[in-house]
């Protein structure tokens, strides 16, 4: 059979992974496609980087462009990254009748359910596995791995740098700000950090994890999104004294009123794997109603774990460029006229426990007013902790862990807490999941 030839757009750490796996390992490649690929028509700024990973004989362009309009492209490759030029390029490949295959997050959360209908119209693939998690085949395992369960419930790791920064907080007592600057000096942060420790970078993942573990459209901008930066010394201390880690988690789980879906600091039982998954690793742990807990663990990001996944799609493309499009893998693993546009509960609708810290008059009766605070609205505590006062310091930290209640109504409860003239300041509030 001809050779499938692919259009490569970038040559940053991802691409330049990307080329070095696909020449490294082109003999083994070529026994699961079944044709031999190449790397045909590049699209980079840096020539000489091209030729330095043994490029040679693909063509080279500065304009990416060039490649997706080439008639003799049958794949294009995107690894440039961003929502905009990226999905210009994608729509108009898929115009032009090519398979695509991106590593790509935020193009696939913002724009896929796009995206998806003009691959659709045209009868081609879209593929974008090293999208979530890096190296880690979840999405496979969800699409095709999973498909007999109903998925009950999935929570991720799925931001390597934030959880870099909490382990560090946890392993070795540091701030948030102080183990921040490490990760930016180690590469593992950029210079505006915003999109790793706020949440956006998992949410854009998570979304499209939910999306195909319950068959919905992208629904990105109902996806609740909450950083780590608030997160103090003290309180991964105290989570550890009561059984916990503190991990930035993505979950996304099934109610009788709809899907969960958000991104937050949570405390998870030390007990739990996951809550053990420490450093830049990512993992997913998925609870099927047939297979049940089931983890998938392994490198978020790099250039060959992501190449990895990259290399994985182009070869299942491969493989099924000359099948009927009606029997290929679904790209939200349900057939696109059975989506559902099942709600995404606001987060005021959610319902779990939560670990409240607070500051207070170490006087009588201050906690018998919080206590009836939280009885009001039917707030149970289940663990309780008071700190001795700071030298020279006449207020203390007290510590609980709720049982679960809906979110609204600790909001409510929060708020009246906070005007207690007893109280000093605001009331640190952090989720608690037992992953069970």
């Amino acid at each position: 059979m001809e050779p499938v030839r692919v259009g490569l757009l970038g040559l940053g750490t991802v691409g330049q992974g990307t080329a070095t796996v696909l020449l490294r390992n082109a003999e083994e490649i070529t026994r699961r496609a079944g044709r031999d690929i190449y790397v045909d028509f590049v699209a980079t700024r840096d020539a000489a980087k091209a030729k330095a990973l043994g490029l040679t004989a693909a063509r080279l362009t500065d304009n990416a462009w060039d490649v997706v309009d080439d008639p003799a492209v049958d794949m294009v490759v995107e690894l440039f990254g961003g929502d905009t030029l990226a999905k210009e390029l994608l729509v108009k490949a898929i115009a032009n009748g090519k398979h695509v295959v991106t590593a790509n997050k935020a193009l696939i959360a913002l724009h896929g359910n796009e995206i998806f209908a003009a691959a659709e119209a045209k009868g081609v693939m879209v593929a974008f596995e090293a999208g979530v998690a890096g190296g880690i085949p979840v999405i496979k395992a969800l699409r095709e791995g999973l498909s007999a369960n109903r998925i009950e419930w999935l929570a991720g790791i799925i931001n390597g740098t934030g959880n870099f920064i909490l382990t560090e907080m946890l392993q070795k007592s540091r701030d948030f700000a102080d183990v921040l600057a490490e990760a930016q000096a180690l590469g593992y942060a950029e210079a505006d950090p915003t999109f790793d420790v706020e949440g956006i970078d998992a949410a854009h993942k998570l979304t499209i994890l939910s999306s195909i573990a319950y068959g919905t459209p992208l629904q990105f901008k109902q996806t609740y999104t909450e950083g780590i930066s608030r997160i103090t010394a003290e309180d991964v201390a105290y989570a550890g004294e009561l059984g916990y880690n503190i991990k930035h988690l993505g979950l996304a789980r099934r109610t009788a009123k709809g899907i969960e879906q958000r991104v937050h600091p949570t405390l998870i039982p030390q007990r739990c794997l996951i809550a053990n998954v420490h450093g830049v690793m990512n993992a997913v742990q998925v609870q099927g109603d047939a297979v049940g807990p089931t983890l998938y663990y392994g490198p978020g990001a790099g250039a060959e774990p992501t190449a990895s996944a990259v290399i994985a799609d182009i070869v299942d493309v491969v493989r099924a460029m000359t099948a009927d499009p009606n029997n290929r893998v679904p790209h939200l693993a349900f057939q696109p006229s059975k989506l559902t546009n099942t709600q995404v509960l606001p987060i005021e609708e959610v319902e779990t426990a939560f670990y409240l810290r607070m500051k207070v008059a170490d006087r009588p009766g201050v906690l018998a007013d919080i206590t009836r605070i939280l009885g009001e609205r039917d707030i149970s505590i289940e663990a309780f902790l008071q700190k001795e006062p700071a030298k020279d310091e006449s207020d203390v930290d007290i510590i609980m862990l709720t049982q679960r209640v809906r979110e609204g109504n600790m909001n409510e409860a929060i708020g009246q807490i906070e005007q207690l003239a007893a109280v000093a300041g605001e009331v640190t509030r952090i989720r608690v999941e037992a992953l069970a």
